[in-house]
């Protein structure tokens, strides 16, 4: 099994995080009891820009949970397009060569799903196996790619396609005056990223390509529901995200990769190259001092984060694109990826380039 290409996509408009933080000082402007708090909580992210789905001032048009999904739909569908097209495209496919499409987003829901949209806007083979995954946020990206990987197992001569879109703008709370929205309204940004898996039987043309899979862990931790996720109303998302969060990992993360490295005869030190999720500099802090990392193996996870912010599921196939794109490891060396999200749960894959 391989992941042949990622390709990411991004709306057009683009901010500065100092713009986005005075967009909200504005609006909410005397609501806030302390604005300068506002702007440190955003200046601590370690986001410096952000793609939104729409100009700021559009957000303000969009008054109920109805309007922001069917935003949600119409932007995912055409970011979509063009993650795949990108991801086919690197990899030396075309759309006729897709056998299985998973899709990961937790920022809007369609039924149909977003897709069964896609098929019908692609004109993809109507044969194609399509898997539509909701609410696993940020940590989907990592199990989209395990899912594919299953795929690709069973069928080692097919093309999986995983496809992710996360629209976070459209979930910012404009009457949330609570701690977790101001953090999300500094940290979270909105784009789409497509990986392309195959078969040990596939051969593939593009170049350059990603590594292969050789095996993967899901790790659940019970009753940890309230660390993480979204409070789903009429109003639409509201975000839950738990200051706890950091001390879980740090009690838990270290014994799970290293159980996960031993069952296949491995330590951390054997693993060259880390791909992890941009959960934000809080989340990264502690899984570096966690796993015992030097700064250079989080240094694009870092980098991500402050040209896109956090893109919930997407943000593991960015920092995977720039691995492959710009600091590709040598043949044979050991990599691991590491995603954690609502459950809380973790994702782990073993690969090598």
């Amino acid at each position: 099994m391989k992941i042949a290409s990622v390709s990411s996509s991004f709306p057009a408009t683009r901010y500065h995080q100092s713009q986005v933080t005075e967009a909200f000082r504005n609006y909410w402007g005397e609501r806030l009891e302390n604005p300068e708090l506002l702007s440190r909580l955003h200046s601590r992210t370690g986001v410096q820009y952000r793609h939104f789905a729409f100009s700021i001032p559009e957000y303000a048009q969009l008054q109920n949970f109805g309007q922001s999904n069917r935003a949600w739909l119409q932007v995912a569908q055409a970011l979509g397009e063009q993650a795949i097209d990108g991801a086919l495209a690197a990899s030396g496919l075309q759309r006729r060569d897709l056998d299985a499409l998973f899709v990961v987003s937790v920022t809007g829901i369609a039924s149909p799903s977003l897709d069964a949209h896609l098929i019908n806007r692609m004109q993809l083979r109507t044969d194609l196996k399509r898997t539509p995954i909701f609410g696993l946020g940020c940590v989907a990206g990592a199990m989209g790619l395990t899912r594919a990987a299953d795929y690709v197992l069973a069928y080692p001569k097919q093309t999986a396609a995983l496809l992710s879109v996360e629209l976070c703008s459209l979930t910012m709370q404009l009457d949330d005056l609570t701690m977790p929205n101001f953090i999300g309204t500094g940290l979270f940004g909105d784009g789409a990223a497509a990986a392309i898996v195959v078969g040990a039987d596939r051969t593939t043309e593009g170049r350059p390509d990603g590594p292969s899979i050789l095996a993967t862990r899901s790790v659940f931790y019970p009753s940890t529901e309230e660390i993480m996720g979204w409070d789903i109303s009429e109003k639409g998302f509201r975000l839950v995200l738990s200051a706890e969060l950091p001390d879980l990992i740090r009690c838990r993360l270290l014994a799970d990769v290293d159980k996960f490295l031993d069952d296949h005869g491995l330590r951390r030190g054997d693993i060259g190259n880390w791909v992890i999720h941009t959960g934000g500099p809080k989340i990264l802090q502690a899984i570096q001092e966690t796993l015992e990392l030097d700064d250079r193996a989080l240094e694009l996870s870092w980098d991500s984060l402050a040209r896109f912010g956090n893109l919930s599921s997407a943000s593991i196939l960015l920092v995977l694109e720039d691995t492959i794109t710009k600091r590709r490891p040598a043949p044979g060396t050991l990599g691991l990826m590491l995603a954690m999200g609502p459950g809380f749960c973790s994702e782990l894959l073993l690969v090598r380039w």
